[in-house]
């Protein structure tokens, strides 16, 4: 993700600036061989293929940043973020695949660039690539699995992300539910927000929110990708040599790319890509097929579904769009599908029929009610239930916030032991249901997203 944002930014830049502003990042990057004797690799398809890879690099960060963003200990100089971006042929399209770190993957044979030591082809996760054999490894552990030729590599660390996007004046993030994580600090409010540098960091390595864990921060990277096209196609970034300039000069000393990612790259790309916009890009995981598949002496991994990743790769090499064209949708996205969600309807209100009501408007909706609402009495002397409560097992909390989330301004109450079913206790606030659909709509086979359909607004 740190890749993406800083990549996107200059690529998408130099549509509207003089060869001189670019040149200058370009004498800045330092250099990196990717592609070092490499053979046997796939045929060339149509567009572009860029690998980015982002890295916890952050030695240029001060102490006092370090501590406000929970940035301290040492960097493991690993890949916690790999992604494929294919541009179009016609430079009108970018479609971004998400790798998993924890994937299953095979490393071809190679000498281990930390001791020296050969390696015959042995399993790792595939954020491994890059510590055995930096990104040259990567690159060839990438194309060996999904038979994609890459075109570039770039990799990006910390420091560079938060320049960039304090350089940006920040990007517009919203959330309908509360994001929390206690390792990384995150604590954001439903709403809208303009995260700085800092805060935008959190918010893309965040991975304790919920049970998605490495999978719902890729969905939080790629919408905030999407933010961050979204900020730099409509601020005037693009076409203010300043602004661009102090954007470029952000990146400098922390971006690594291959050798023949140079400043004639860099302007085509961007005179061709002056009409980009949010709606341009689409967004997607490579399909999952073994969740926690078991490798000996490495634990736990990821296995991709061979069929669906194989059509999702051939797409790209086909320079193919993976997602169809829909019409944006209203509704809010949530992290569990309205129709996973069994729930049980009570009226805490002395209003008639108000729970026969709620029933409705939620099963309108697609949530799966018992079609049973039932009464919670109102004690003697006390006052009907003021605010509708939303009633949860703590381990359904994905669940419940996509239910909340239908009821805006509810109260969530966690109730250990209840099960499955969720409960709602409708209040006298309660108004209207608001419609909801799956965070990842199934678009085709892939679960594609367009970069609008997850931007605020």
């Amino acid at each position: 993700m740190r890749i993406v944002t800083a990549v996107s930014v200059t690529v998408l830049a130099a549509a509207g600036v003089g060869h001189g502003v670019v040149s200058s990042l370009d004498t800045g990057i330092r250099r990196v061989d990717a592609f070092k004797d490499m053979k046997n690799r796939p045929e060339p398809g149509h567009g572009m293929n860029v690998l980015l890879v982002g890295t916890d690099g952050r030695d240029k960060i001060t102490p006092e940043l370090k501590r406000k963003y929970r940035l301290g200990g040492a960097p493991c100089h690993c890949t916690d973020t790999i992604m494929i971006v294919h541009i179009s042929a016609d430079r009108n399209r970018a479609s971004v695949v998400s790798l998993p770190r924890d994937s299953y993957a095979e490393l071809p044979e190679h000498i281990d660039q930390n001791s020296g030591k050969h390696h015959r082809p042995h399993p790792v996760r595939l954020n491994a690539a890059y510590a055995e054999g930096g990104p040259n490894l990567t690159v060839r552990t990438v194309e060996h699995m999904t038979k994609v030729k890459i075109d570039h590599y770039v990799e990006v660390d910390f420091t560079s992300f938060m320049k960039t996007v304090d350089v940006l004046g920040g990007v517009e993030i919203c959330t309908d539910q509360p994001l929390k994580d206690s390792y990384t600090g995150l604590d954001l409010p439903a709403g809208t927000h303009e995260l700085n540098g800092g805060e935008a960091l959190q918010y893309v390595r965040s991975r304790h929110i919920d049970g998605a864990a490495d999978l719902g921060r890729m969905r939080r990277q790629q919408r905030f990708l999407a933010a961050l096209i979204a900020k730099a196609t409509s601020s005037g970034v693009l076409l203010n040599p300043v602004k661009f300039s102090g954007v470029t000069k952000s990146l400098l000393g922390s971006v690594r790319a291959d050798k023949g990612f140079g400043t004639s790259d860099m302007l085509a790309l961007g005179r061709a890509m002056r009409n980009f916009s949010p709606s341009s890009s689409e967004f997607t995981t490579v399909p999952l097929g073994t969740m926690g598949h078991m490798v000996p002496g490495i634990g736990s991994t990821l296995k991709w579904d061979e069929d669906k990743a194989g059509k999702l790769f051939k797409a790209l090499r086909e320079d193919k769009p993976l997602a169809p064209y829909r019409a944006r949708s209203t509704s809010a996205l949530v992290p569990v599908a309205p129709q996973q969600i069994r729930v049980q309807v009570d009226n805490g209100t002395t209003t008639p029929g108000l729970g026969e009501r709620v029933d409705a408007a939620l099963r309108s909706t697609g949530f799966r009610t018992t079609r049973a609402p039932g009464t919670v009495p109102v004690p003697r002397g006390g006052a009907p239930l003021a605010r509708t409560v939303v009633a949860y097992d703590p381990r359904w909390d994905r669940s419940a916030k996509s239910l909340a989330t239908a009821l805006p301004g509810c109260a969530m109450r966690k109730v250990a032991g209840q099960g499955a079913t969720l409960r709602v206790i409708a209040g006298a606030d309660f108004r209207k249901i608001k419609r909801v659909r799956a965070e990842a709509p199934n678009q085709g086979e892939f679960g594609v997203v367009t970069g609008d359909q997850v931007t605020c607004g």
